[in-house]
């Protein structure tokens, strides 16, 4: 894959965190106001009648399908459990907290490949990987009675989001990206439309929620767009590290205007899970080059 190719992946990685890590500020303003089944629904609908509508001007509205094709059926149930895991974890955690915690998705994604891709992992990034969710375990300190059930939820949405980003490079190159955003948006919308009345049941929405869900629609459109370009276009080796520009976003946004800023323990963390996310994504790109150079596939790093 070559530099532009990169560059173009690494862009679309950055405006996907930013856009995503605003997105999420904006859904946890609200979600005193009503619960998660709803935020769903109402941020799901608006987002899918934006997709469907540019989906169309563009002729990338597909055989509907393709949603029957194993990876995109992956990568539908895996986004669903994500966005209901991290929206339900941003109503008890303050969102450096949950932001700081997903930037162990990299870490994830590697072991993902590993595990169930056939990727080969050396020891050292397996020490990585350790340390990186070492440091997790530093953010979330579970007490004597364990873990927290935010903490699960905002390790459930790494979870779903690593299977994901996996699935969205086994879906046929030719199916637009804009297409997988509607049929993401849509299968999103539905499923918090069927969990409004088990999690409390609809509560009436005043014009400034209804207002920050609007503009959180349109962010989480642009973040779809925009992750399935990073994970289509850019190797996951190289585009990975910029996930963490979002962390920059959640600690200010956080701050001005949630007044939470990391602690000691939560920065020892931080500190932690990027630099292992760091060390694996330069062990990955060591390995790629040595088989250029060699022409042959390198012994396991």
């Amino acid at each position: 894959m070559n530099s532009s190719a990169n560059a173009r992946g690494a862009l679309y990685m950055v405006i996907a965190m930013a856009a995503f890590t605003c997105n999420d500020a904006l859904v946890k303003s609200v979600t005193h106001a009503m619960n998660t089944g709803q935020i769903l629904f109402v941020r799901g609908l608006m987002t899918s009648v934006l997709v469907l509508v540019i989906a169309r001007s563009l002729g990338a509205l597909g055989s509907w399908r393709i949603v029957l094709q194993p990876a995109m059926a992956l990568r539908l149930s895996a986004e669903i459990v994500a966005s209901l895991a991290y929206i339900s974890a941003l109503g008890a955690m303050p969102l450096a907290n949950t932001s700081a915690i997903l930037q162990s998705l990299p870490l994830a994604v590697t072991l993902g490949a590993a595990l169930f891709l056939g990727e080969e992992v050396g020891w050292r990034r397996w020490l990585a990987i350790a340390a990186g969710f070492a440091g997790v375990l530093i953010i979330i300190r579970p007490g004597p009675e364990g873990f927290s059930m935010a903490a699960i939820y905002v390790v459930a949405s790494v979870v779903g989001a690593a299977a994901r980003d996996l699935s969205t490079r086994r879906i046929r190159s030719d199916v637009p990206s804009i297409f997988i955003s509607a049929v993401t948006a849509i299968a999103i919308t539905l499923t918090g439309a069927a969990l409004v009345a088990p999690m409390g049941g609809w509560k009436p929405m005043p014009f400034d929620v209804l207002a920050r869900l609007a503009a959180a629609s349109g962010l989480l459109l642009v973040g779809y767009q925009t992750i399935v370009g990073a994970m289509r276009f850019g190797e996951i080796s190289f585009i990975a590290p910029f996930r963490y520009t979002s962390l920059i976003w959640a600690i200010a946004i956080g701050f001005l205007f949630f007044g939470d800023l990391p602690d000691f323990w939560m920065t020892v963390g931080i500190v932690i899970i990027v630099a292992s996310g760091l060390y694996t994504f330069y062990r990955e790109n060591r390995r790629r080059a040595e088989v250029v150079a060699q022409g042959s596939k390198p012994e396991s790093p």
